[in-house]
């Protein structure tokens, strides 16, 4: 059988995972301008809602409403790391580095509390009605799960589009990203809309880890990964940047997976920081400039 059919689809199935977690990560970049690097076990903490609800309690519970309930777990501890941790910092003006420290120190803090609770081990979020059927497509096969990974990266990035276009919140977030000082003096609450900005962007983060926990499993130490793989294509798609980020998380889909095709699928990680310092060296401000 032909590789390269395969090869793509597993391509679009990571860059829309990839996807997922640089628009959260991206979105409150733009506004906080720091490097949020609790954004990866966030997106482990929905996975593990999701597994307490359906795995631990056993609850007989819709499984569309068990991953919503995650989903806004997530969003919901996003939006308390701020109000809790990153609200009194900007009030006393810390500087990024200072922010971004004090959100690595939150991300061991919840990878410690996960793995007290939940172990170490290597869990599945694989249910009956949601499972790993399997579709052949122009010689690839794919799963259920990964075609619903693909439709939400497409769905979330269409909604926060139309969202930063059409809606007030949107022009807000936009007058934060362009200069928060500017936007307060105008009347606008930017404390809140910040904090909305970490609810979605750690809820979308949160769906990120839930879909992967249902098509390869979780582990609390997955954040970092996410984290890193995040980073990356964000930098490689442009910092900031919404359609940026999307497009710089399907370019390290592809160059992941193309290139370990003739070379072991260990090398993966090492391909990604290859792409990165590609990018920092020639073309630093990414695919697409905020």
């Amino acid at each position: 059988m032909d590789i390269v059919p395969q090869l793509i689809a597993n391509s679009v199935i990571a860059g829309a995972i990839y996807a997922l977690i640089t628009l959260g990560f991206n979105l409150i970049y733009g506004t906080t301008k720091f490097f949020n690097l609790a954004h990866g076990v966030v997106a482990a903490a929905g996975a593990y809602a999701v597994f307490a609800l359906i795995k631990v309690f056993n609850l007989p519970i819709n499984i569309l409403f068990a991953c919503a309930i995650g989903m806004a777990f997530a969003g919901f501890l996003g939006w308390a790391l701020d109000r809790i941790i990153f609200v009194p910092l900007r009030k006393r003006k810390a500087s990024n580095m200072v922010l971004m420290v004090a959100s690595l120190g939150a991300f061991t803090a919840i990878q410690a509390i996960i793995a007290i609770f939940f172990t170490s081990q290597f869990q599945t979020l694989e249910t009956d009605s949601m499972g790993s059927q399997a579709y052949e497509l122009f010689g690839a096969v794919i799963t259920q799960t990964q075609v619903i990974i693909i439709v939400c990266g497409l769905v979330v990035v269409v909604a926060l589009g139309l969202i930063a276009k059409y809606t007030l919140f949107g022009k807000a977030v936009s007058a934060i990203r362009d200069d928060e000082e500017v936007a307060r003096m105008v009347g606008i609450d930017t404390d809140n809309i910040i904090g909305k900005v970490f609810f979605i962007g750690s809820a979308i983060a949160g769906l990120a880890g839930i879909l992967i926990g249902f098509d390869t499993g979780i582990e609390p130490t997955m954040g970092m990964n996410l984290l890193l793989k995040g980073t990356i294509a964000s930098i490689i798609g442009g910092v900031g940047s919404l359609y940026g980020g999307f497009l710089g998380a399907f370019v390290l889909g592809f160059a992941e997976n193309f290139g370990i095709w003739k070379i072991s699928g260990e090398w993966k990680d090492a391909i990604a920081f290859v792409v990165l310092i590609i990018f920092l060296l020639v073309r630093p401000q990414g695919i697409i400039k905020r």
